[in-house]
C-alpha cells in the first residue's frame, strides 16, 4: 500500500483538528515524512495515541563516548581554501554507565510498543554497550523475541593503541512477537570466486540419500540470485568527501540503512527513527518509498535533516513536543495528534 493511503488509513500524522495534544505542528510538508523536535522519549509515548504503528524502529543513541560532537560545516573562503567551522552537535557525556543504561531502556520499551505484530526494533551501538544492552533487551522484548547480531564492518584511519583496531559497529535486532511471521525480505550477496568456479551462476540442488542424508550437490537450470545476505556486512563509513556528506557527527552511511531497510519493511511502510541524527533514516526509506518518521531535541540536527530532505525533494512534515497551550503565537493554533 502507497506510504500515503497507509497514512490516511492510520489518521494521518498531518491530520489536524484534534484536541489536547502535546504534538504542535511547525512547518508543513511531506505528510510521509515527519520530523519532530524534542525529547524522544516524551515523544515516542505522544505517538501511542495515535493508531499508526512501524515495521521497523531504528535507534542510534549516543555511544557512551563521553565528549561533546561537534558538526562540521565546509565553505569556501574568498581565496577557495576549505574553511571548516566547529558547533556543538549534541552532548554525549553521562554520569555513568548505569546511568546512560537507564537512559535508554525505556526509550527502547516505548519504541517497542509502537511496532506492528510483524514490526522489528534494531539498535544500533557499540562494542562497549552492546553486551549490557542486549541483556536490557531481552528483559524488555523477551529472550524468544531476539533475531539477530549485525555486525557491521568499516575501515577508518587507524588509531594509535596497543591493541586490535576496532572496525565494527553492533546492531541488535528484535522482533515485535515471534509468534507472528516478521516482516523479512531476502536480500543476497554476491557469490565467492571459488563458488563461481565450481559452480557457476546456476542454482544448486542437494542430492540426498534414502536417508536424507547429503551426498553431493548438483546445478539446475535456474540462474542463483547469489549467496543470502549473513550477518556481516562491510560496507565503508560516508568519506569526508562524499557527496552525502553532511557534516554532522555519527553520520551513517545511507548504504547501511538501506540495507536495513529493504530487509526489514515493505514500499509503504512506516519507519520509525528514534535518534534523527543528519536524517539518514528518513532520507533512505523515502527514496525506497517507505514513510518516516524521525525525532531529535538537537536543533542542529533537525536543521540538518530538514535541509538534507529537502534537497532530497521531502521536504518534512515538521512536529514539535510541548506542553499545551504553550504554541508560541507564530507558530499554527491547530495543534496535531500523532
Amino acid at each position: 500500500m502507497p506510504a500515503r493511503l497507509l497514512a490516511a488509513k492510520n489518521a494521518s500524522f498531518a491530520d489536524l483538528g484534534r484536541a489536547a495534544s502535546e504534538l504542535h505542528m511547525v512547518r508543513n510538508g511531506d505528510p510521509d515524512c515527519v520530523l519532530v523536535a524534542g525529547d524522544n522519549l516524551e515523544a515516542l509515548r505522544l505517538l501511542e495515541e495515535r493508531p499508526t504503528r512501524f515495521a521497523l524502529a531504528y535507534l542510534d543513541p549516543p555511544f557512551l563516548t563521553g565528549r561533546e560532537h561537534a558538526l562540521v560545516e565546509r565553505k569556501r573562503g574568498k581565496h577557495g581554501q576549505i574553511v571548516r567551522t566547529m558547533k556543538p552537535a549534541f552532548d554525549d557525556r553521562w554520569e555513568s554507565l548505569d546511568h546512560y543504561l537507564e537512559a535508554l531502556q525505556p526509550r527502547i520499551a516505548a519504541a517497542r510498543d509502537l511496532l506492528m505484530p510483524e514490526g522489528c526494533l534494531v539498535l544500533h551501538v557499540d562494542p562497549k554497550t552492546s553486551h549490557y544492552l542486549k541483556v536490557a533487551c531481552d528483559r524488555i522484548f523477551g529472550r524468544e523475541c531476539f533475531a539477530s547480531e549485525i555486525i557491521w564492518r568499516y575501515r577508518r584511519w587507524p588509531a594509535k593503541t596497543p591493541n586490535f583496531q576496532r572496525v565494527h559497529d553492533v546492531l541488535l535486532r528484535y522482533v515485535k512477537d515471534p509468534s507472528v511471521t516478521p516482516r523479512f525480505q531476502q536480500l543476497y550477496e554476491p557469490l565467492a570466486p571459488s563458488t563461481l568456479a565450481t559452480w557457476g551462476t546456476k542454482k544448486q540442488r542437494a542430492v540426498v540419500d534414502g536417508d536424507g542424508r547429503r551426498r553431493r550437490s548438483s546445478v539446475t537450470t535456474e540462474t542463483t540470485p547469489g549467496a543470502p545476505l549473513g550477518d556481516v556486512w562491510e560496507i565503508g563509513i560516508v568519506a569526508p568527501v562524499a557527496k552525502e556528506r553532511t557534516g554532522y557527527p555519527t553520520q551513517k552511511p545511507e548504504a547501511l540503512m538501506s540495507r536495513l531497510i529493504e530487509s526489514c519493511t515493505l514500499p509503504g511502510d512506516w519507519v520509525l527513527d528514534g535518534y534523527a541524527g543528519s536524517g539518514t533514516t528518513a532520507a533512505a526509506a523515502r527514496k525506497l518509498g517507505r514513510a518516516a518518521l524521525s525525532i531529535d531535541e538537537s536543533a542542529r540536527a533537525l536543521q540538518v535533516a530538514r535541509r538534507r530532505l529537502k534537497l532530497a525533494g521531502f521536504p518534512a512534515f515538521e512536529l514539535r513536543v510541548a506542553e499545551p497551550d504553550s504554541a508560541p503565537a507564530s507558530a499554527p493554533s491547530t495543534r496535531v495528534v500523532a
